[in-house]
């Protein structure tokens, strides 16, 4: 298994900023409401008190929604450095991680000691849902194989206060971006296994229990991260180029808008240099109004 304990967090390139911004479902207009060329910032989740909680330098920050304050680290003594799947439980009282040394953890969102949640199984963990009554959490599970990275993922569950590991898919296609609808019934996910072509990522749906799954997309780009709005009627998506391998940064990539059950006919809202760490985890408001990303512009 990789040791990425003491990897160094993903940095700016010259010339680089993170912007963290808004996209307001009521005019269609997305808006900046903090930026930093000094650190980069992924993966918002939005708390029921209008704060956004982000990572950036291997630790977990929180900064007001609005704008109005600059982002604050959370105190958390013995945690591993964080990458950007995290997800908030239902209450936004917990924060749950993926680290980097490829276990899942649980700790306060105002701070505090960090409980690990995942087994010594010889797997990676990278967390992305929670369902709706805050019982468990979606992951996607890869095996390890020596030093080499592994490619195939699947979608597993666990309880939110660790243990009872439970398989939702089994196909070596790999899967990723899990995460439950409002009502607790789906979980949608991108998928290769209805591809021969390498990387060609569609959105699916299926349930807790490995039943039901069911191809969402049938486009030529390659789309990830699916999340519904906590309305239940919209999901946004983040869509990259033809022949995308993976969810690579620094992409010419879009965001798109569909109303649930109608995914074949997409709405383009955003069009963003990004990639890994712009919505890789839900980011919908509490009230479904707007939700928030990461864009990374260089200049020139």
């Amino acid at each position: 298994m990789i040791d990425a304990t003491e990897l160094p967090a993903r940095r700016l390139v010259a010339g680089q900023r993170a912007r963290i911004r808004i996209w307001d479902r009521a005019s269609g207009e997305a808006r900046t409401v903090h930026e930093s060329a000094e650190r980069l910032y992924e993966a918002p989740n939005w708390t029921r008190d209008g704060r956004l909680l982000v990572n950036g330098d291997g630790r977990l920050w929180l900064l007001p929604a609005d704008g109005s304050a600059e982002p604050e680290a959370i105190p958390s003594p013995g945690l591993p450095n964080v990458n950007n799947d995290h997800v908030l439980s239902p209450d936004s009282r917990t924060v749950y991680a993926s680290a980097n040394d490829w276990h899942i953890y649980s700790l306060p969102i105002e701070g505090g000691a960090p409980t690990r949640l995942t087994e010594d199984d010889g797997a990676y963990h990278f967390l992305h849902g929670v369902r709706p009554d805050g019982e468990r959490l979606a992951y996607v599970r890869l095996i390890a194989d020596g030093d080499a990275w592994p490619s195939a993922g699947t979608i597993h569950t666990i309880s939110s206060a660790g243990g009872d590991d439970r398989a939702v898919t089994t196909d070596p296609g790999p899967a990723d971006g899990c995460a439950w609808s409002p009502d607790g019934e789906w979980i949608h996910c991108n998928t290769e296994q209805f591809s021969t072509a390498p990387g060609h990522a569609q959105l699916a749906r299926v349930r807790e229990d490995g039943s039901g799954l069911e191809q969402l997309t049938f486009d030529e780009r390659v789309n990830w991260f699916p999340h519904i709005a906590p309305t239940g009627d919209v999901a946004v998506y983040l869509s990259f180029p033809p022949g995308t391998i993976g969810h690579p940064a620094d992409l010419p990539v879009e965001l798109r808008l569909v109303t649930v059950g109608a995914w074949a006919d997409p709405t383009t809202i955003v069009r963003l240099h990004g990639g890994q760490g712009t919505i890789n985890v839900p980011s919908w408001a509490p009230d479904g109004s707007a939700f928030a990303f990461v864009d990374y512009p260089v200049e020139g």
